[in-house]
């Protein structure tokens, strides 16, 4: 079988284009097919979020060479308070507590990410970007897989990794099976512009509907991820700029002097979803395909790119000693190293915001004495730091900033 890539990527989001960027860049032939029009994809208008990126995936984009251009616009996140409404019991994360002068992470809006890996995707000679087009089937064999591209021609591959979302057709057509249920809320995400500059501090309070996240911003902004009730968002969102404005002032309080959002509000659907397998024959499934959590903790990209670096690692290894890299050693072993990962985080921010979302005085007095102890026990709170960081736990290279 002649193959026209060695890797075939279904999906060119974040994830998927950050794969390709990591494969491509080793020396791998690789196609990214993405459904979306790419000037749609890198308007500014198209995604209003920004994203909480670990020092641990800071260190995966620093690796592939990435970093330098995202820098000036990425805000560190040096501390992280976290309280239970108006509680005075809280969590306080430093990151001078851990002594190596790391920031604990960094806030870059989306465009931002998208931009830089677009920029790099064309740069690549070996690293064929297909838009719009879409994966419409995959066969495989003993020797490859074969896809077929919506434009009828056929693109013969070593593998093929799903980044096509957490409605992924190749997951579905593979037969994966998932868990998942939708939230009975919904995500609003908007920008503000404060007076008061932040110095770097992420704040998020927990309120009865959910959580709501202030991110620090480059040039005295701050990202606002709003988690409200699911019949409540639409009405939030529809309101006048005064009235909107309003009803933000009440979650967010006065530390940072009155707020002034800028451009659009948005919102997105809060759901959960881990696939019960992450493999198939000559198939992995990367990011949301795989997995997609509640915001409650900011890690949702995060996970998809320790996916990628995971994958990223076992592939190239795999080709550098003459392997074939799409066979069942490479994609099991992916899969035994990325699973538990996924499936600690989706019930930890399950669980955390089941716990916090509950209004019983006894729930509520138990979790604050509980975030207060931890925030009185140094040794437990460092190793909730690094977990937080993306540090912690059996890392690929690229999360320890080693090049591939």
């Amino acid at each position: 079988m002649s193959d026209d890539v060695e890797l075939l990527i279904a999906g060119g989001g974040l994830t998927g284009l950050l794969l390709g960027v990591a494969c491509a860049g080793a020396g791998l032939t690789v196609a990214i097919v993405d459904r979306q029009d790419p000037a749609a994809l890198l308007a500014d208008d198209f995604d209003g979020r920004s994203s909480a990126i670990g020092y641990g995936s800071h260190k995966v984009l620093d690796a592939i060479g990435l970093w330098p251009d995202i820098a000036p616009d990425a805000e560190p996140i040096l501390e992280i308070r976290v309280a239970d409404g108006n509680s005075p019991l809280f969590l306080h994360y430093d990151h001078r507590e851990l002594g190596t002068g790391a920031p604990l992470g960094y806030i870059v809006e989306n465009r931002i990410l998208r931009r830089s890996l677009a920029d790099r995707v064309r740069s690549i000679p070996n690293l064929l970007f297909l838009a719009p087009l879409a994966v419409g089937s995959v066969s495989t064999s003993v020797f490859g897989a074969t896809a077929a591209l919506s434009d009828g021609r056929q693109m013969q591959a070593r593998l093929v990794a799903a980044a096509d979302g957490r409605e992924s057709p190749l997951r579905r057509a593979a037969g994966i099976q998932t868990v998942e249920w939708r939230y009975p809320q919904t995500g609003i995400v908007t920008t503000v512009r404060h007076p008061r500059p932040h110095n770097g501090i992420a704040v998020e309070h927990f309120m009865r509907a959910g959580p709501f996240a202030i991110l620090p911003m480059t040039e005295n902004r701050s990202s606002i991820v709003w988690t409200e009730r699911r019949e409540l968002a639409p009405r939030l969102v529809a309101l006048s700029d005064a009235a909107f404005v309003a009803e933000l002032a009440a979650r967010f309080g006065d530390f940072l002097g009155p707020v002034e959002p800028l451009g659009p509000r948005w919102t997105y659907p809060l759901t959960l979803l881990l696939a019960e397998r992450y493999v198939a024959t000559r198939l992995a499934l990367v990011g949301e395909a795989a997995h997609t959590i509640h915001p409650i903790a900011g890690q949702g990209l995060n996970l998809g790119i320790r996916d990628v670096a995971a994958l990223a690692e076992l592939v190239i290894d795999a080709r550098r000693l003459g392997l074939d890299i799409g066979n069942e050693t490479v994609l099991l072993r992916y899969q035994q190293w990325r699973r538990f990962d996924a499936l600690a985080l989706v019930a930890v921010t399950d669980g955390l915001n089941r716990l916090f979302s509950n209004s019983l005085a006894p729930v509520q007095l138990a979790r604050d004495v509980g975030l207060a102890a931890v925030n009185r026990l140094p040794p437990l709170k460092r190793l909730l730091m690094r977990d937080a960081m993306g540090i912690a736990g059996d890392l690929p290279r690229l999360v320890r900033g080693e090049r591939l």
